[in-house]
């Protein structure tokens, strides 16, 4: 036996027979509801030897929303170690005044963040400047049919083109063993989506860590801290860049 970790296609089969991205229930929109837990990374985190500044922290402060699924929650992951808190650190070291907004919920679909979308906004103190949009891997576990995840990603992009907030999309892929057609349909989401709404696209979010046991949880499905130091090392110049964009003198 290698010390190589699952394929991608077998990766996935752990995640169709557990389902451990979707473990949790959907949220209770009702008012006053605290399900929607966002957590803000903020200055304390800095203490940490992983969020020491490489370049001086300027310009106004940028606020991102991380609005996704467990991958952005911070699943099994101890408290500063969630892709969010990471990749705020990862910005500041970088010069950027950033403030990212965790709004991951394990267990969301497409359909579930459809729902909650503009009520997260709404409880933000501002409008965000960037929203990270990272859904669909609870769509593939219980193998939603791509038009339904489409229609859902379409709705989402819409309240945000409504508001005016850049999109970063996170994509996911399906595996082999779900099928020829059924992978090249629901593949086909992100960029499509990103082509159409003006997003960048980053097309796998577990791209270079699924598979890798050094990188994975013990279920094998999320990343452990150093994964999410992994995906934020390709996902971090992404963000910098689109945040740049907005506004080049920040």
């Amino acid at each position: 036996m290698t010390k190589q970790g699952p394929t991608y296609a077998g990766a996935f089969a752990i995640l169709q027979g557990a389902l451990l991205l979707s473990g949790c229930g959907q949220p209770d929109l009702s008012e006053g509801n605290e399900t929607i837990q966002m957590t803000v990374s903020n200055a304390a985190s800095a203490a940490s030897p992983k969020a020491a500044s490489v370049k001086p922290v300027a310009g106004p402060e940028r606020l991102v929303l991380a609005f996704g699924d467990s991958l952005y929650a911070g699943y099994g992951l101890a408290r500063g170690d969630s892709l969010p808190d990471d990749l705020q650190d990862a910005l500041r070291a970088d010069g950027i005044n950033a403030r990212v907004v965790n709004g991951g919920i394990s267990g969301d679909t497409s359909a579930a963040g459809r729902q909650r979308l503009a009520y997260t906004l709404d409880r933000l103190d501002r409008k965000p400047d960037l929203v990270l949009l990272g859904l669909g891997g609870n769509d593939v576990l219980r193998q939603i049919p791509p038009a339904e995840t489409r229609a859902n990603f379409v709705a989402m992009l819409e309240e945000l083109q409504k508001r005016g907030i850049p999109v970063v999309l996170t994509g996911m892929l399906v595996p082999p063993n779900l099928g020829p057609d059924y992978a090249a349909t629901f593949n086909r989401i992100w960029p499509d989506m990103a082509k159409r709404y003006d997003a960048t696209l980053d097309p796998f979010i577990l791209a270079g860590v699924l598979g890798d046991r050094a990188l994975m949880l013990p279920d094998g499905i999320h990343p452990n801290a150093q994964g999410v130091d992994r995906i934020v090392a390709r996902l971090g110049p992404v963000v910098a860049g689109r945040l740049r964009a907005i506004d080049p003198a920040g």
